[in-house]
């Protein structure tokens, strides 16, 4: 990062609202950190480890996964974990039922603080879905004890698990192998 790269950040007063200030000297040793992890000239990064770098994903290995998954892509194209890529790269991460898209601002191997990792790419994701919207289906409320065969039976309607009878295939829920008993015997 050049002189001028740091003269070109936003100042303090023109910070996005709820972000904090930083000092001045952890800001440089931050930027030192991310120099540090910059590949050297004519060296490349691998997408899944440049994922990991940008705290994108928690683990490298699960950054191979989700490439080796179909989950990542770079400029519309599925790639494997061993992918060079470059600045100015569109990357795509689907995790967790939310896509991640990024821009490549900068090349790092190594892992940063979050507020580095920040400025290594360009977030143009869409925004989270509201919490309301993912919640599970069917959740009981804590302390109310164990469902009863009617709720359980509606949960199951919920979720789409019931057939079209409900039970066992079979109206009153007893098989043929029962003799038309309900304990079998």
């Amino acid at each position: 990062m050049s002189s001028q790269d740091v003269h070109d950040s936003p100042a303090p007063a023109e910070q996005a609202p709820g972000a904090e200030a930083l000092d001045p000297a952890a800001v440089a040793a931050a930027v030192a950190a991310a120099e540090a992890a910059a590949p050297g000239p004519g060296e490349t990064v691998r997408i899944d480890s440049w994922i990991w770098a940008v705290r994108l994903i928690k683990t490298r290995s699960m950054g191979a996964t989700a490439c080796r998954g179909g989950h990542v892509q770079v400029n519309g194209e599925r790639v494997k974990p061993a992918h060079s890529v470059r600045v100015g790269d569109e990357v795509r991460l689907r995790q967790e039922g939310r896509e991640r898209v990024v821009i490549v601002k900068r090349l790092i191997r190594k892992r940063v603080g979050a507020p580095v990792a920040a400025q290594c790419y360009v977030d143009n994701s869409p925004p989270p879905p509201p919490r309301e919207a993912v919640a599970p289906i069917g959740l009981r409320d804590r302390g109310t004890g164990r469902p009863t065969k009617r709720d359980r039976r509606e949960l199951e309607r919920l979720r789409g698990l019931a057939g079209p009878a409900g039970g066992l295939g079979r109206p009153g829920g007893m098989g043929p192998a029962s003799g038309g008993r309900p304990g079998g015997r």
